[in-house]
C-alpha cells in the first residue's frame, strides 16, 4: 500500500530529477505522469499509483510549495473531470495508454458533444446518427453548447445506433477526433459577449469502430458515467473558506463599508453559511469518491452551485449599486475557460444565469435528487416502450 511517506518520497525524487526552475513545463508533467503522481488513485502505467484518492493532496502540496507547474484544470476541466474517468473505466488498453497522457498533461484539450438542439434536457432523445460501414461509423447530426469545441483535439460523443429501440437504448458512445473532415465548430455569443460555448456539426465524419468506448447500444449507460463525474467536477470542486464567489461579495463588504445596509448585512450572512455548508458538503463527497464511482448525489451539490452562484452574483450586483450596472467589455471572445472570480461583478451576474442550464438543468437534477437519492416515485413515462423512430419530434 503507498501511503503518505512514499508518497512524499516519489515527489521528491520527481522534483529532484525534473527542478521546476529549470525543466520545460510540459517535460514536467509528462515526467509527474510517468512517476505515477498526476492522479494516485489511478491504476501504475497510466499517471497514478493505485493509491487512496484522498492521498492526492500530498503530492499537490509537496508540489505547490516547490514551485512546481500545473496543468491549467480549468482549461482542460472536461478532459479531467469527464472524459478521464469514462475512458478508464469502460475504455480499452490501447485506448487509456494512448489518450490518458496527452489529455492529463494539457498536449490535448477534451469537449464534450452530448446535447443537441432537440435534446437538452431530454438527452436521451438525441438524433445524431451513426451508421456502420465496415471498420467505420458514419456520424451526421448536430451538437450544442459545447464547451471548448474552438480548442478541443478530442470529444466525447454519444450517437444513435438503433432507432429501432428505445430512445434509452440503442445509444452508442464514441471518442471523436474533432481534426476530422465533417466537424465544423461554431461560435455561439453568450450574454456575456463571450463564446466559450458552440455547436458542432458532423458531416458524414467517419470514427473508425476502434473508438468506440464501451459495447454498441450500451451509450446511455457510459453516458451517465460521464454525467455523475460532471456534476461532482462541477458542483463539488475543492475550494478554501471564502473560495469562489462568496469570497469576492464578502472583500467588497469588508473594503465599503459605505454600501453596507443592515436588509444586505443579514442576506450575506445567510448566504455565506449556505456556501459555507456546500463547501463542507463537497469535502465529504469527495471523501465518499474514495471508496468508489460518483453517485446521483453530486447532483444535489451542482443544483446547489447553480442556485448559490446566481443568489451571490445577483446581491453583489445590488451591493453595488450603480457600479454594479458596469459591464467592462462587449468584445466578441472565444476564451479558454470561464473566470468567475477574475472577472467584474456584471459578468459574474450574466455568467451565473447558465449555471442551472449547464451540466444539466435544475429541473432535471430536481428530478434525479428525488428519484434516485429519496427514493421518491419516477415521474410517469408514456414513451418508455416507444421505439426512438416512432417519438413525435
Amino acid at each position: 500500500m503507498t501511503d503518505a511517506a512514499e508518497l512524499r518520497r516519489r515527489t521528491k525524487e520527481l522534483l529532484a530529477a525534473h527542478p521546476p526552475a529549470t525543466t520545460e513545463r510540459l517535460d514536467f508533467l509528462r515526467a509527474r505522469f510517468d512517476a505515477g503522481l498526476a492522479w494516485v488513485h489511478y491504476p501504475e502505467g497510466l499517471g497514478g499509483l493505485a493509491a487512496p484518492r484522498s492521498l492526492q493532496a500530498v503530492v499537490d502540496a509537496e508540489l505547490t510549495a516547490a514551485g512546481a507547474p500545473d496543468n491549467d484544470p480549468r482549461r482542460i476541466g472536461i478532459g479531467l473531470g469527464m472524459a478521464a474517468p469514462t475512458i478508464l473505466q469502460y475504455g480499452t488498453e490501447e485506448q487509456k495508454h494512448s489518450l490518458l497522457r496527452p489529455l492529463w498533461t494539457g498536449e490535448e484539450v477534451w469537449c464534450q458533444l452530448f446535447s443537441e438542439p432537440g435534446a437538452g434536457s431530454d438527452l436521451a432523445a438525441l438524433g445524431t446518427r451513426a451508421v456502420r460501414e465496415g471498420e467505420d461509423w458514419v456520424v451526421n447530426g448536430q451538437k450544442v453548447w459545447t464547451s471548448s469545441a474552438h480548442l478541443a483535439r478530442w470529444a466525447i460523443l454519444i450517437a444513435r445506433t438503433d432507432p429501432d429501440l428505445p430512445k434509452h437504448r440503442g445509444i452508442t458512445y464514441f471518442l471523436c477526433d474533432m481534426t476530422d473532415p465533417g466537424v465544423e465548430v461554431r461560435p455561439l455569443r453568450q450574454i456575456t459577449g463571450e463564446a466559450e460555448f458552440n455547436e458542432v456539426f458532423l458531416s458524414d465524419v467517419r470514427i473508425p469502430d476502434s473508438r468506440r468506448l464501451g459495447e454498441r447500444g450500451d451509450g446511455w449507460r457510459v453516458a451517465q458515467t460521464t454525467l455523475n463525474n460532471e456534476r461532482v467536477a462541477i458542483g463539488g470542486t475543492p475550494i478554501p473558506r471564502e473560495g469562489g464567489m462568496i469570497g469576492k461579495i464578502a472583500a467588497t463588504w469588508r473594503e465599503r463599508p459605505e454600501l453596507r445596509t443592515h436588509d444586505l448585512h443579514q442576506r450575506l450572512l445567510g448566504l455565506w453559511v449556505e456556501a459555507e455548508v456546500a463547501r463542507l458538503t463537497g469535502v465529504r463527497l469527495r471523501q465518499q469518491l474514495v471508496a468508489g464511482q460518483p453517485g446521483p448525489e453530486g447532483a444535489g451539490m451542482k443544483l446547489n452551485f447553480a442556485r448559490l452562484n446566481q443568489g451571490i452574483s445577483g446581491l453583489e450586483v445590488e451591493l453595488l449599486g450603480e457600479e454594479g450596472l458596469l459591464y467592462e467589455d462587449w468584445t466578441m471572445r472565444r476564451p479558454e475557460h470561464v473566470d468567475f472570480t477574475g472577472r467584474d461583478a456584471g459578468y459574474r451576474y450574466l455568467r451565473s444565469k447558465g449555471n442551472s442550464i449547464e451540466g444539466g438543468t435544475s429541473e432535471v437534477l430536481l428530478n434525479i435528487v428525488a428519484e434516485r437519492v429519496l427514493g421518491l416515485p419516477a415521474e410517469p413515462r408514456t414513451d418508455k416502450d416507444v421505439a426512438w423512430k416512432d417519438l413525435a419530434r
